[in-house]
């Protein structure tokens, strides 16, 4: 039987793995009032407590029974390797995936099984892509990380516009750069957790941290270099806003994405394609002192996060704990508004904006999170099997289920 039959013959379309969890929680509440239950897509929760999956569907109003629990642990490679050949697609919130989150990928590659994830972990990606992808592409499992904040807006948005720069002018934008015009609400503390995770393993493993600053540290084996260097550390003036700049602090993950696509895809970019992010500040002086203090406090903080007792610190006092997250409140009141700057050929530009209605942490990329396991799951894809990237995996398809769905538009200007 060959993978897509294999795929058909699941007895759920989508599991939700770690749905005790905070953002596993959002997820599940989301799917539940987009899709229900016992409806057209069969779905299940699953985790390692039976009693905290129940209560969780108590809480939503779930009839008992009409949810289906799955119960499996991270650590027992058996239960990991039941988990993914009983469902179609494995969305996973339990993080930081570098400790938790291997056995769950090889289970998936290993049946066929695709697979979606909220990693911003570029080491533990880099890890899975060089161990595991001859193997994904040959029991055609799609494995996507970076389905959330990170990287969906970049990475969509990016596709976006290349797209809409090929019907207009018949080619693509040479260079694009994202710049963050507003957000409201913050980062998860799963978010925190796995960048933290990051920088303690790159303190122990030099090779590690080569891997954190390269910035073609997705692309495949034989591509990973370009034109592109570091991300942006300092201020910086943007001639096409006419305003400061600042570093933004998920750049290091979505620029890596971006570029993976653009060379799993074969370079429809081009192979000169340049792409980078920064947070829009303002202009004028007060622009230059806000960005001095972005960048300040950035630096700052990845200086104390860089020593033990100072990231021990960080961690317990001040950063939001992994489960912890903003009421249903402030979650409707975050938004994020993104803008995509491309320059074509001959210098001219387009723009493109990229906006969420809920906060990026947590209610927009639960609902991101979730439309990209059910776009895996039911939706034609022409990708194959591999280590995928949001566009190179889905493409247009999931950006009409954000548009649709998700409460995401993607408009040019």
């Amino acid at each position: 039987m060959d993978a897509h039959n294999k795929q058909n013959h699941r007895q759920y379309d989508v599991t939700v793995w770690g749905a005790s969890g905070f953002t596993g929680r959002l997820v599940t509440e989301y799917l539940l009032g987009k899709y229900g239950t016992g409806g057209k897509l069969r779905w299940a929760i699953a985790g390692r407590d039976q009693q905290k999956l129940e209560k969780i569907c108590a809480e939503l109003g779930v009839r008992s029974g009409s949810l289906p629990i799955i119960i499996a642990d991270c650590y027992d490679s058996k239960s990991m390797q039941q988990l993914a050949a009983d469902t179609r697609v494995v969305l996973t919130t339990v993080g930081p995936y570098a400790k938790y989150g291997s056995d769950l990928v090889a289970a998936c590659v290993a049946n066929g099984t695709h697979y979606c994830d909220l990693a911003g972990e570029v080491q533990w990606m880099r890890a899975m892509i060089d161990r595991f992808q001859p193997d994904a592409e040959k029991s055609g499992a799609r494995m996507v990380h970076s389905c959330g904040f990170d990287s969906i807006p970049s990475d969509i948005g990016v596709w976006f516009l290349q797209r809409e720069a090929r019907q207009r002018h018949g080619e693509t934008c040479v260079e694009i750069k994202l710049l963050v015009k507003a957000l409201k609400g913050g980062a998860s503390g799963g978010t925190f957790a796995s960048m933290m995770n990051a920088i303690q393993e790159s303190r122990r493993d030099r090779s590690i941290a080569e891997i954190l600053v390269d910035p073609y540290a997705l692309n495949p084996v034989g591509e990973r270099s370009g034109p592109d260097g570091r991300d942006q550390m300092g201020i910086e003036f943007n001639e096409q806003s006419g305003a400061w700049t600042a570093p933004f602090v998920m750049a290091s993950v979505n620029t890596r994405v971006v570029r993976r696509t653009n060379a799993l895809l074969n370079y429809p970019y081009g192979h000169d394609f340049k792409y980078s992010e920064a947070t829009l500040v303002g202009t004028g002086p007060s622009g230059w002192m806000k960005s001095a203090g972005i960048s300040a406090g950035l630096g700052g903080f990845m200086l104390a996060s860089s020593f033990g007792p100072s990231r021990s610190f960080l961690v317990k006092r001040v950063l939001p704990k992994p489960g912890e997250g903003p009421s249903k409140e402030q979650r409707q009141a975050g938004f994020f508004k993104l803008l995509l700057v491309g320059k074509l050929a001959d210098g001219s530009i387009m723009r493109a904006r990229v906006t969420g209605d809920r906060d990026p942490g947590y209610g927009s990329t639960s609902k991101m999170l979730s439309e990209s396991a059910v776009c895996l799951a039911t939706d034609d894809l022409p990708s194959s099997g591999g280590f995928l990237t949001p566009a190179s995996a889905m493409g247009d398809a999931l950006l009409r289920r954000l548009v649709d769905n998700a409460g995401l538009a993607f408009e040019l200007m």
